[in-house]
């Protein structure tokens, strides 16, 4: 007999029903399968593993890869679609302290960095002019003009500023607000029967931070917090490094196009209007938003291993006198590599890439129009 309502399990797999030892009762078994339990785009893979493996076993486990549509799919026939929104209160919760915390962090960090850099630098550029024999008047003038234009931080400065940040709000809001989230993603419960959403553990988000450190401790609210530091770090390393690098080699290109547009335009002009407008190219708002998208991209193609491994170890429930599965990240690493292969640690980096960087995108095209029109009021001065 075939189970109408298959258990919902969260991520990649799905349970089959029982079945018997003949292969004619395997594959007559599958075809009833509802399209909810089995989707159609897995259908025919799940009849032949299941046909596969029923000399094995009654009830077998098989990987569906359903992708992020499919995903969804599921989710709405079984939950309705206001379920694509489970933990909707954890993330603007904790979106808004972290965003805060981010470009504040990463601001303070750059400058800390880049005054030790430029320490560095001067040291180096007094011990050389020191060692040479004469220096002419010329030369310490364009030295000294040179200086006055303070040029940005190199991209070694960014990348270790954004990694330092990323470290920050990983440590003070995104772990806590993660734990929050999935465990209010994970558990089932259908948004379409009133009466089932009464009774579900996890309701908000502070009342899933309070039920979690009552039960498991305060300390379970920062489970998985290393390889959430990691993927942070490394996400803001990235993302910082690649959009300034983009945006100065952008800004450049402008300023050279303005540039000829002047001189061929207008000839020579005078020293103080060309300088003047020179130094007013700046980013379109659309120019931002692709190129934060763009530099948000590349961070989770390099740690989603991370961002599994966090996800798996915030996920599980420690009991008493039980050992967890996940212990820690390169031992997570191993067993999920050695139990679902390789590729199982880079599972659901489509949805991941559709969500981070249109993110990414709209946070850096809004950062540089706000902090564009506070310098224009005066307000850094």
């Amino acid at each position: 007999t075939t189970r109408r309502n298959a258990p919902h399990d969260v991520g990649w797999k799905q349970r089959l029903p029982s079945v018997s030892s003949s292969s004619a009762t395997v594959a007559e078994t599958a075809s009833q399968t509802p399209t909810s339990a089995i989707p159609s785009s897995a259908a025919g893979t799940a009849a032949t593993s299941s046909a596969k493996s029923a000399a094995t076993s009654s009830g077998t486990t098989v990987v569906a890869p359903l992708g992020p549509f499919g995903t969804a799919r599921r989710i709405v026939e079984r939950e309705g679609p206001t379920a694509l929104y489970k933990g909707l209160t954890a993330v603007y919760t904790g979106i808004i302290p972290k965003m805060a915390i981010r470009f504040v962090s990463f601001e303070y960090y750059r400058d800390i960095l880049g005054g030790w850099y430029d320490q560095y630098d001067n040291n180096n550029d007094i011990a050389r002019t020191s060692s040479s024999s004469s220096s002419s008047s010329s030369s310490s003038a364009s030295s000294s003009s040179s200086s006055s234009l303070s040029p940005p931080p190199p991209p070694a400065v960014t990348f270790f500023a954004g990694l330092l940040c990323g470290l920050t709000e990983a440590v003070a809001i995104v772990t806590p607000a993660e734990v929050c989230k999935i465990r209010m993603q994970s558990q089932y419960h259908s948004l379409m029967d009133p009466s089932r959403t009464n009774n579900v553990k996890y309701k908000n988000v502070v009342q899933t931070a309070v039920l979690v450190a009552k039960e498991e401790g305060v300390g379970a609210l920062y489970k998985g917090v290393v390889p959430t530091m990691l993927r942070q770090g490394c996400n803001q390393a990235v993302n910082f490094t690649a959009y300034n690098w983009s945006k100065r080699r952008l800004l450049a290109y402008k300023k050279k196009n303005r540039e000829e547009q002047m001189e061929a335009g207008t000839g020579t002009s005078s020293s103080s209007s060309s300088s003047s407008s020179k130094d007013d190219v700046t980013l379109d708002h659309w120019q931002s938003l692709m190129l934060g998208g763009l530099s948000g991209g590349m961070g989770p193609l390099v740690n989603n291993p991370l961002d599994v491994v966090k996800t798996r170890m915030q996920k599980q429930v420690i009991h008493p006198g039980k050992e967890p599965k996940y212990k820690s990240l390169v031992q997570s690493c191993i067993t999920i590599a050695k139990d679902e292969g390789t590729p199982a640690l880079w599972k659901g980096i489509t949805p991941r890439l559709m969500r981070i960087m249109p993110g990414q995108a709209i946070t850096f095209m809004t950062y540089e129009a706000v902090s564009t029109q506070m310098e224009n009021y005066g307000m850094f001065e």
